[in-house]
């Protein structure tokens, strides 16, 4: 019997919260896999097999470190159909009269909790104490319905940490380097792919209960996964990528190839399923990385700020525009799109050899970087008009980084559009040269990136117009790309006739190309 509980989350996994700085014999920290958590969308085999493993990793952490502890499988929890039912289990079970629990970073898990109540247990929400911007002062930086600019908050970031600044000045002159990170990769370049550091977690036991549970999920299963699962191999991969790849990771962090064994990590760092576990903290993520910088010559700033930006940056302000705009966001379609993803989404059985090699990758190994996600299969998903519900879907499942609350922004908001503008100042919207401009997908696929209308040519190109003149009245006063339509009307009546011609037939054969 304890006083207290303490739940912790699959995504809560950090061993420096101020909770474990005390050893209480009268407090049980409980730890449980759930089939709710398990199946709330349809996940890849390999994310529910990292996320169980960390979880039992960590549980068995803290015990060694003195502390009580309740690690709970799915043999355990089968018949218990939420986090609020265990809750209320347990505090029975245990005579407790405190439960804690540190603020979920999805609105799904907080509502639930929140609205928890059980006769004679206080119930007491603490804070993750892990992310930058404290929760209490989003609103400051973020209003529900206004649009907002990455760079802008990005800056104000780097000035409050000091992160990359002298003198209250940015190092090297420049606040962002984004230019200089959009280099393809070269011959000589793919030889110098650094080979990727990988674990084997052996995870038969896991996919047992899976079965017996009858979890459904996606992805290749695998008896081992790759993923660091506890902060010792974490920091392992955080010391390869800032010795191994951190050197040209900004020249090369929009690159794509399938010309390389490594094509699926390059010079990624891999390190976001346990930097939003909270296994690694961002801040000591940022020190690394900086550090590396100062200390060999052979990291430029152009490299490092591109690290930086997607931490200190990015991350954090796709997580103020995620809680200013919850739980509308979630149904947000300003585009309209509505058809329905393509089965080759979940089996990579296509002929755009872009999109196949980047679902083929997300199904191998649960992990695509963000311009696969972004420029291919987001690109794809926008001109295709798929419908964002099913786009958001496919993102949280697959990706063993993906949780609601950095997955959604990322989709509704920069990929997708579908909320009007409050992430992005434009449809990232591309024909095919863009794919081909970035990498080698192009050269050994079905079709020609050259061509617009033949029976041949690559879909991207027709579907690229077709999206923008049938949204020409919502873009075309757009600055940055009103010269789209300027170049459109140049072109030949005919020519204009049979492109569109072309994007109406794909769109009717979405599910064949």
């Amino acid at each position: 019997m304890v006083n207290r509980l303490r739940l912790i989350l699959g995504d809560q996994l950090n061993e420096a919260h101020s909770w474990f700085s005390d050893k209480d014999e009268q407090t049980l920290y409980v730890i449980a896999e759930l089939h709710e958590e398990a199946t709330y969308v349809t996940h890849h085999v390999q994310k529910i097999c990292a996320f169980f493993l960390a979880m039992q990793t960590f549980a068995e952490s803290l015990e060694a470190n003195g502390h009580k502890v309740l690690h709970l499988s799915l043999d355990d929890t089968h018949d218990t159909p939420d986090v609020g039912a265990l809750l209320t289990r347990l505090a029975s079970e245990q005579n407790a009269t405190v439960i804690e629990y540190q603020r979920p970073d999805e609105q799904r898990l907080l509502n639930q909790l929140r609205v928890l109540s059980i006769p004679g247990v206080d119930i007491l929400e603490c804070d993750t104490e892990h992310f930058l911007v404290p929760f209490e002062e989003l609103g400051k930086h973020f209003q529900q319905g206004k649009a907002h600019r990455m760079e802008t908050f990005y800056r104000k970031m780097r000035q409050r940490h000091q992160v990359l600044m002298k003198d209250g000045q940015p190092l090297g002159g420049k606040w962002n380097y984004d230019a200089s990170n959009r280099k393809k990769l070269k011959k000589a370049d793919l030889a110098v792919i650094p080979t990727p550091l990988t674990f084997a977690h052996d995870v038969t036991a896991i996919l047992g209960r899976l079965t017996r549970h009858n979890i459904e999920h996606i992805g290749s299963e695998k008896k081992q996964i790759w993923l660091p699962v506890s902060r010792n191999e974490s920091l392992q991969l955080l010391d390869w990528f800032c010795e191994s790849a951190l050197p040209r990771f900004g020249d090369f962090q929009d690159a794509m190839t399938d010309q390389s064994e490594h094509a699926w990590s390059l010079f990624h760092s891999r390190l976001s399923f346990s930097i939003n576990t909270k296994i690694l903290h961002p801040v000591e993520v940022i020190e690394a990385a900086v550090n590396a910088y100062h200390s060999n010559d052979a990291i430029d700033i152009s490299q490092v700020e591109g690290f930086v930006r997607q931490i200190l940056g990015w991350r954090e302000f796709i997580r103020g525009i995620y809680w200013a705009n919850m739980p509308g966001y979630k149904s947000l379609n300003e585009l309209n799109a509505e058809r329905p993803l393509p089965d080759y989404f979940w089996s990579g059985d296509t002929q755009m050899n872009c999109v196949k090699q980047a679902v083929t990758q997300s199904l191998d190994y649960a992990f695509a970087h963000h311009i696969q996600r972004l420029m291919v299969t987001g690109v794809f998903g926008l001109i295709a008009g798929i419908h964002p519900d099913e786009m958001d879907a496919w993102y949280l499942g697959v990706y063993v980084d993906a949780h609601e609350w950095v997955e959604m922004p990322n989709t509704r908001g920069m990929s997708q559009f579908a909320d009007g503008g409050l992430v992005a100042s434009k449809p990232y919207a591309a024909s095919g040269n863009y794919i081909n401009k970035m990498g080698d997908y192009c050269q050994s696929c079905h079709y020609n990136v050259k061509e617009k209308v033949t029976e041949d040519a690559c879909p991207f190109n027709a579907l690229y117009w077709h999206f923008m003149l049938r949204h020409r009245d919502r873009f075309e006063s757009n600055p940055r790309i009103g010269m789209v339509y300027r170049s459109w009307d140049k072109q030949d009546s005919q020519v204009q006739k049979l492109t569109m011609k072309k994007g109406d037939d794909l769109l009717e054969t979405l599910s064949e190309l």
